[in-house]
């Protein structure tokens, strides 16, 4: 009788046995690899965009009368007559120096004019986000207490029926609500621009109201659950104060399902600018895209849509890596 031999696995080389021996490496090397296709993407889908329009976008943005050596004059500089890998080649060497092209209106270089608006779109939307927050962790958490095993039915209906009329009402909607209330009928706040600090309250308040009531609902959610926990049990026995239980023992484990959500309404926040940017004539990235769109100034569009696709991608990651911290057991795994 013949014996089968086996052969035994080739050892692992020492960075593989590094790299497995390290949970922060992979969990690393995996975010960063997924980041990097994902820019990769994006960058040829607004490589793409320019090409996938109908008709000549240089003869749409300079118009039907401009004369066709303006127009051949004008594709040269983009680069529109070259090969198409030519064009994509020389497309990420501008992106790698800064070069983001030239707009067609203004004529001013597209970084410097993505330079200029995009401080105010970053500033509205992080505004916007850290008042949902502020408004939806303590909604949340009262709410969950007062609901929680089977109380307060009332109060349960009532928020949750609230919560979802309000978080159906598109941003913009609610701008202009705000405006014709606030704005317009009590003349309390102004309606327009970012020049003085009461401006910021309108448009940060219309994109702020939906996503602080879905992550109070997230909340309360996950606090009904986390109460009902042993260890909440054991700080309720050894008598702590209602503060420490709720704050210092229930809240940090209910976080985790509402830091994905609160990461995912970052990133649909910076979207959300676009529109709400207009209703109130703020001078960001939002109004000029729309602007763009209008003129048809491709090159400021495409790079628009660029730097809200890397921001997009840049929220996602820093959200992986605080749900890591918080939870590493579960969060750094292999995939």
């Amino acid at each position: 009788m013949s014996a089968t031999f086996i052969a035994p696995n080739p050892p692992a080389g020492p960075a593989g046995t590094r790299l497995r021996s390290r949970p922060w490496a992979r969990f690393a090397v995996r975010r960063l690899r997924r980041l990097l296709i994902s820019l990769w993407v994006l960058v040829t889908v607004s490589f793409a965009m320019i090409h996938l329009i109908p008709g000549d976008p240089v003869r749409g943005a300079l118009g039907p009368t401009a004369p066709a050596e303006l127009v051949e004059a004008q594709r040269h500089a983009l680069g529109l007559d070259d090969p198409i890998v030519v064009q994509y080649l020389h497309y990420l060497k501008g992106l790698a120096t800064g070069d983001l092209g030239t707009s067609l209106v203004s004529r001013l270089p597209v970084a410097d004019v993505v330079a200029q608006r995009l401080p105010a779109t970053l500033v509205l939307a992080v505004l916007a986000f850290l008042v949902a927050v502020a408004v939806a962790v303590p909604l949340g958490v009262v709410t969950g207490v007062l609901t929680r095993r089977g109380h307060g039915r009332r109060t349960e209906l009532a928020f949750t029926t609230t919560s979802i009329i309000v978080a159906t009402i598109p941003d913009f909607l609610l701008g202009v609500a705000l405006v014709y209330v606030f704005g317009i009928e009590l003349g309390w706040l102004p309606v327009a621009g970012n020049d003085t600090a009461p401006a910021y309250v309108l448009p940060v308040f219309s994109l702020a109201i939906g996503p602080a009531v879905i992550l109070a609902r997230i909340i309360r959610v996950e606090m009904v659950g986390v109460l009902e926990a042993d260890f909440v049990r054991t700080a309720r026995a050894k008598r702590l104060p209602a503060r420490t239980i709720y704050a210092g023992h229930a809240l940090p484990n209910a976080v985790t399902a509402a830091l994905t959500v609160g990461g995912l309404l970052l990133s649909a926040l910076v979207a959300g600018t676009v529109l709400v940017e207009n209703v109130f004539a703020w001078p960001g990235l939002g109004s000029t895209i729309v602007r763009s769109i209008l003129t048809k100034d491709y090159p400021v569009v495409q790079a628009i849509v660029l730097v809200y696709g890397v921001g997009v991608l840049i929220t996602n990651l820093a959200v992986d890596v605080a749900l890591a911290l918080l939870d590493p057991r579960s969060k750094i795994r292999e995939d």
